[in-house]
């Protein structure tokens, strides 16, 4: 069996965090299904820009849309939607056999709209609608606007994938509205057992700040070596692990549990943002750190060909959780403000993914112009 495979015996899915048309041609993502146990797939606005951008896998389907007069968004709605829609029939069987707990691909919500509850509702129907596969997640940012949308969306029997999640408390809010989600469409008197949703809490963008702080301080003589190295590298997964607390408190109280009788489903935290940015750290740290139960964790393909290759799957996640709080408090002892970090974090990656987008649209419509659209 594949290191990929083995982290599902302690309770984690592994979901791919990518999208390429070829791949759901050629076959590839039926392989990684069956020879590396993937279990769902993560897009986001970076990875179209990076897949249609830098390949000619959509050029014929991109000079045919504009011929036929669609403008630069509603070809990337097409060649969306098409994706998305394929990768979801791929992932059926996953579905399937899980029965409804695994075989989701999310496609998110325009960026520009992060900060507009209705707006966002509407293009989440829309596009729920046009995809038309019940193991459709429609991703949604953890946004004070975001939260809204996504307790709107529950009640309505929309999955939600919330992402752009780097805090505690962030986290909480986006459960907290999975469950007001549910409690409200329980009062509809509609079914529950249909919905699904996990939480995307981002890790090695927590730890690209931190330690930028930490070194900083020890440039200027405020900590010696021994604190930077016991500190550097352990905010991100003390953060993901004080979450993991978190969620257990919240969906193994009684008032969760009432709404399992009723046939809701757990919210799973997802780990996110799992690529290494920072070359003195393993290559699979964010893998590694956090397998545990209940828990899904999103990679991009070359983090899934490093963990096939030389990773440890083991139950991770609850070793020494009760350390998580104290390492954070150190941290914020040192003067570092983390609920500042984990606010502009938030915000950075909502300007990011509304960058990508749009550099998406110029490069779609430059396509189109030299293709003679």
């Amino acid at each position: 069996m594949s290191l990929t495979k083995q982290v599902q015996q302690y309770g984690q899915s592994l979901w791919q965090d990518y999208i390429q048309r070829s791949e759901l041609l050629d076959g590839k993502l039926a392989r990684m299904i069956a020879e590396d146990g993937i279990r769902g797939v993560t897009s986001n606005p970076a990875i179209f820009q990076k897949a249609i951008s830098d390949s000619r896998d959509y050029d014929e389907r991109i000079s045919e849309l504009a011929r036929s007069g669609e403008n630069a968004e509603g070809i990337y709605r097409r060649l969306t939607v098409e994706d998305i829609k394929q990768a979801c029939r791929i992932m059926r069987e996953v579905f399937r056999q899980s029965d409804g707990a695994d075989g989701f691909v999310s496609l998110e919500v325009n960026p520009q709209l992060a900060y507009k509850t209705q707006e966002s509702i509407a293009e989440a129907k829309e596009l729920f609608a046009a995809v038309g596969e019940p193991n459709l997640m429609i991703k949604v940012p953890g946004t004070s606007e975001g939260i809204s949308t996504v307790r709107a969306l529950i009640a309505d029997g929309i999955n939600v994938n919330v992402t752009l999640l780097f805090s505690p408390r962030q986290y909480e809010n986006a459960a907290v509205a999975y469950i007001e989600g549910l409690q409200e469409r329980a009062r509809r008197g509609r079914e529950l057992a249909g919905v699904n949703s996990v939480a995307s809490f981002f890790l090695s963008r927590i730890d690209t700040q931190v330690d930028k702080r930490l070194d900083e301080l020890f440039a200027a003589g405020k900590i010696d070596k021994a604190t930077l190295e016991s500190l550097r590298g352990e905010a991100a997964v003390a953060v993901a692990k004080v979450t993991y607390r978190r969620f257990e408190e919240l969906f193994f109280s009684p008032r969760f549990k009432a709404l399992q009788a009723k046939g809701a489903r757990l919210q799973r935290p997802l780990w996110a943002s799992t690529g290494t940015k920072d070359p003195a750290y393993s290559d699979v740290k964010y893998v590694e750190a956090l397998i545990g139960p209940h828990t899904v964790n999103t990679l991009p393909p070359a983090t899934i060909e490093a963990f096939r290759d030389h990773g440890k799957a083991r139950n991770t996640l609850t070793n020494d959780i009760e350390q998580a709080p104290r390492i954070l408090a150190r941290l914020q002892a040192l003067g570092i403000d983390l609920e500042a970090i984990y606010g502009k974090l938030q915000s950075a990656g909502v300007s990011a993914f509304e960058q990508s987008y749009l550099q998406l649209l110029q490069a779609i419509a430059a396509k189109a112009q030299q293709l003679g659209g």
